[in-house]
């Protein structure tokens, strides 16, 4: 499996799983049930995907954020 994303990307993925996270523990979201779930589920998929380098929508749309792959 060859990378297709580039260090920012992966910066922002990893950036915006920590918002959610906070935000589906730290705040009325926590409360809501389903919305919580679904950003914890949101979150986990925009970890996994970050920390492997490689989006699976990114190899279905032909897409690649980074230089030298």
């Amino acid at each position: 499996m060859t990378p297709n994303m580039g260090l920012y990307d992966r910066a922002g993925r990893i950036l915006a799983a920590v918002a959610l996270i906070w935000a589906a523990f730290g705040s009325a979201l926590a409360a809501s049930g389903a919305l919580h779930w679904l950003a914890l589920g949101v979150a986990a998929i925009f970890l996994v995907t970050a920390l492997a380098g490689r989006c699976p929508l990114y190899s279905l749309f032909g897409l690649k954020t980074c230089r030298s792959c």
